[in-house]
């Protein structure tokens, strides 16, 4: 078996104000997503939203059906995306075969079965998952990075000058939403001023970092604000009541990813940083 999984439940933000350092980084960080040979599946309790991670070989690596999901097959009843963070690869979705390049996007709809391949086993595809329950079947749809919605924000005076792509802008969903930002050298900050979105839950990725380099992911309600540790190449669950902030000791990028009721950009519900504690 090349698909492994764990479960978490959802957290109240009571619950939450209670952790300690372990207790956060056990409920809300991701630390290994990415095993050579493995798919590697967190199935949370948020809007039954799968986050995960692929590096396969030169020989397929399936994705296959994990208990909480309830199906014969993985995809029987969800759509996925898979963002390729490392060396070229290959995904097939049905009877297609898809050639990523690093920060391309595959979009597979609700019923079909999905493999991964790398180019060059030596310089492996790194395959970032999210997973979300659907209610139709959308075609596959192959989205490469520089065909992604670019929106640039922020400046060089409030240290968080990025570009932002837009991924599913591109293409129909049944609930997930997905785009990656870039941080610009020098820039720091992301997502400030900060929001929450009660109608989704989102999950972020942090990667393209040095290995001695950190982000400081806040969460938490606005006025109980927490904050994690993060390394490269691990991601966070943020619930529908919490923020979802960081700075980085170094310029960095993530992947964001959302599933709930809609799939609309601007329905957030902004917080201030003076209104932060």
């Amino acid at each position: 078996m090349s698909t492994f999984f764990t479960e978490r439940h959802a957290v109240s933000p009571s619950q939450a104000g209670t952790f300690d350092t372990g207790g956060l980084r056990q409920n809300f960080l991701i630390d290994d997503l990415f095993a050579q040979g493995e798919i590697s599946l967190t199935y949370t309790h948020y809007d039954r939203m799968v986050v995960g991670g692929a590096v396969p070989g030169t020989d397929p690596l399936p994705l296959g059906a994990i208990k909480p999901a309830g199906t014969e097959s993985f995809l029987d009843r969800r759509e996925l995306i898979a963002v390729n963070i490392g060396g070229e690869g290959r995904v097939r979705a049905g009877d297609e075969t898809f050639t990523l390049g690093t920060r391309d996007m595959i979009y597979v709809g609700r019923g079909a079965s999905v493999s991964f391949v790398s180019t060059d086993a030596a310089n492996p595809a790194k395959f970032y998952l999210v997973s979300a329950p659907a209610h139709a079947t959308h075609p596959t749809t192959h989205i490469r990075i520089e065909d992604a919605k670019r929106v640039d924000l922020g400046s060089s005076d409030t240290c968080n000058e990025r570009s932002i792509f837009q991924f599913t802008n591109a293409v129909k969903t049944c609930q997930l939403v997905v785009g990656m930002t870039t941080l610009a050298p020098g820039s720091i900050w992301n997502t400030m001023p900060a929001h929450i979105h009660s109608r989704r839950m989102e999950a972020y990725l942090y990667f393209d970092m040095d290995e001695d380099q950190r982000v400081i992911h806040l969460m938490g309600e606005p006025k109980q604000t927490r904050h994690l540790i993060v390394a490269n190449q691990q991601a966070v669950l943020s619930p529908p009541w919490s923020i979802h902030s960081g700075a980085g000791t170094a310029s960095y990028t993530f992947i964001w990813a959302m599933a709930g009721d809609n799939v609309d950009y601007t329905d957030v519900e902004p917080v201030q940083p003076g209104d932060i504690l």
